[in-house]
């Protein structure tokens, strides 16, 4: 299923938004607002998301990434720009290695190289917590993995925020819940990054300053692994989106129009990796 929006004149290619696990095609509908004055917005809800069918895990990044190019070509949208984040970067990533040909510019949020330890045992946890009914418990267990603790750094709206996850982690529906914890095994199941084949497209790689999940030494590795641009976004962690949410849609709008990202005032330094 997608959501398309479009304001009729655009400055570069459909802007194609994968969000994260929890997320369906409605949960960057605030973005719109922003990314419209430039492009065309599709945000995809994938099977195993949102109203869309359930996805047995069994099924990997490989055939999420089919999803996107039979999305996109069903919409005859041609080449587009594709914007992950968390999940929906190692998608996003993906299709871009299998189907060159099909994009513009890659964006990719709170990415990493491979799942680490602390997120596979948080996940596993997840799963006994919901096969023993401790719902209200799991929902606080998600908001302490996906935010970063009190005392790390400056994030902006932390308090707001983390009630709101808390409140959307603990009202998820039965099916709901079902279909998120799928997610996080389907990432113990399968890869999230190949090395190859090498993505040709201008690639930035971001996350939050204080991003704990996926910190920001992961996602330089995924930079440097791909010859992109990396950055962080300044007092924010894993759940940027959130908590910057005008900054991050100004910095994409000025990456997928191809403008300057040097001396953003929410950005910290930009860095260039070559091809090795």
């Amino acid at each position: 299923m997608a959501r398309t929006a479009s304001a009729g004149v655009s400055v570069t290619e459909p802007v194609v938004v994968l969000g994260g696990s929890s997320q369906d095609r409605f949960s960057w509908q605030r973005y719109e607002r922003w990314l419209l004055p430039h492009a065309t917005v599709l945000t995809l809800e994938l099977p195993g998301y949102g109203d869309a069918d359930p996805l047995p895990v069994e099924y990997g990044m490989d055939f999420l990434a089919d999803t996107v190019r039979h999305a996109t070509e069903t919409l005859s949208l041609g080449r587009v720009n594709v914007f992950g984040a968390c999940f929906g970067a190692s998608i996003a990533l993906r299709f871009a290695q299998r189907h060159p040909d099909r994009i513009a510019r890659l964006m990719l949020g709170g990415t990493a190289v491979e799942i680490s330890p602390e997120y596979t045992a948080a996940a596993r946890r997840w799963r006994r917590m919901v096969d023993d009914g401790l719902f209200d418990a799991m929902a606080q267990d998600m908001v302490e993995q996906f935010m970063a603790p009190p005392g790390r750094g400056v994030v902006r709206r932390r308090a707001a925020v983390a009630r709101l996850m808390g409140q959307r982690f603990a009202s998820l529906t039965e099916r709901e819940l079902a279909m998120d914890i799928t997610h996080h095994e389907r990432l113990l199941a399968h890869p999230w990054s190949r090395p190859h084949p090498a993505v040709t497209a201008p690639v930035l790689v971001f996350t939050g300053e204080h991003d704990t999940i996926t910190p920001p030494a992961v996602g330089r590795r995924v930079a440097q692994g791909l010859a992109a641009r990396f950055t962080t976004i300044k007092d924010s962690d894993h759940l940027v989106q959130i908590e910057r949410d005008t900054d991050l849609a100004d910095l994409m709008a000025r990456f997928f129009t191809d403008q300057p990202l040097e001396d953003l005032p929410y950005l910290n330094p930009v860095e260039h990796f070559a091809s090795a």
